[in-house]
């Protein structure tokens, strides 16, 4: 299979373009699509200092690679900020991932631990209870991903969510019938105490990310989350997978169908303004945020 590009070897089919790409072709390929992502949704203005939430997994490890090189000529500064949750297992060598990625970089490195910022490890959290573990890990996460921008200056906070993990966010909102939640997937003005967030891996496949870290020799070999499997998620990825392998494009699809909705919802469903947690006064809509809610739920056992 030669490239379309050029005379050479091609390393990757894509079913949905049509395109084979070489190794050279590829990773321009990539890297000028994550850069037209950035672009046209200015996600990224100079002057600004990025904490980019690295975890040490496919996804983060070429988030903070690509935005290192694309964003080599501008005036910004990315940190690395990584959350350990404490999972027994499988946490420590994501960390070690993670640890290594910004030293190859040159990237300053900060890690936050659940159990230092509410005093639980997640494995502590979810034993015995009978929420589902994504729960207390999802908000748990935001939460000091948030708290920690805020200590290091970080006028943005950049995450690796793929075009798979949207198509599935989008799709596992559908299934819920949880039409304002899927509101909140629309680009959001700034709130005062939430440091905004990017996602510019948004419309890149998780297999072409997976790709990416290998032929620039960055991947590192990782287990699923050991709580993954409990999650309405891993369903809803294993059901897309199957729809795209039988129709190339469905995941595109699929996010380009919300963003037409939710262009056509404008006005319908206003962003909340939101308060400050009575307990630790983080933003929130109610008198408590999620977390401190969480935890008051786990002090009274």
């Amino acid at each position: 299979m030669i490239c379309s590009k050029c005379s050479e070897w091609a390393i990757i089919s894509q079913r949905y373009s049509g395109q084979h790409l070489c190794q050279d072709h590829f990773i321009q390929d990539f890297e000028r699509r994550v850069a037209e992502t950035v672009h046209k949704n200015n996600m990224v203005k100079d002057g600004e200092r990025i904490a980019v939430a690295v975890s040490g997994g496919k996804d983060s490890t070429a988030l903070l690679f690509c935005l290192h090189r694309i964003l080599a000529k501008r005036d910004v500064e990315l940190v690395a900020v990584t959350v350990d949750e404490g999972i027994a297992g499988y946490r420590d060598d994501t960390i070690k991932a993670a640890r290594a990625i910004a030293e190859k970089l040159a990237v300053e490195q900060h890690i936050v631990s659940f159990q230092e910022e509410f005093g639980y490890n997640l494995d502590e959290m979810v034993q015995g209870k009978k929420v589902a573990p994504c729960t207390f890990c999802g908000v748990f996460r935001k939460s000091a991903l948030n708290r920690a921008a805020k200590r290091l200056g970080a006028d943005k906070v950049a995450t690796g969510h793929n075009l798979d993990d949207e198509a599935q966010s989008i799709m596992m909102n559908y299934l819920k019938g949880d039409f304002e939640r899927l509101m909140r997937f629309r680009p959001r003005s700034a709130k005062k105490g939430l440091v905004p967030r990017i996602k510019p891996l948004r419309e890149m496949p998780e297999k072409e990310i997976a790709l990416y870290c290998m032929v620039n020799e960055v991947f590192t070999e990782s287990r699923e989350c050991p709580y993954a499997n409990l999650s309405l998620r891993a369903d809803v990825r294993d059901l897309m997978n199957c729809l795209e392998s039988q129709f190339p494009g469905t995941k595109q699809s699929t996010v380009k169908g919300f963003e037409k909705i939710a262009e056509r919802a404008k006005g319908s469903y206003a962003q909340m303004d939101l308060a400050a947690c009575q307990m630790c006064g983080e933003p929130c809509v109610k008198e408590l945020c999620k977390a401190c809610e969480l935890l008051h739920l786990l002090r009274s056992g």
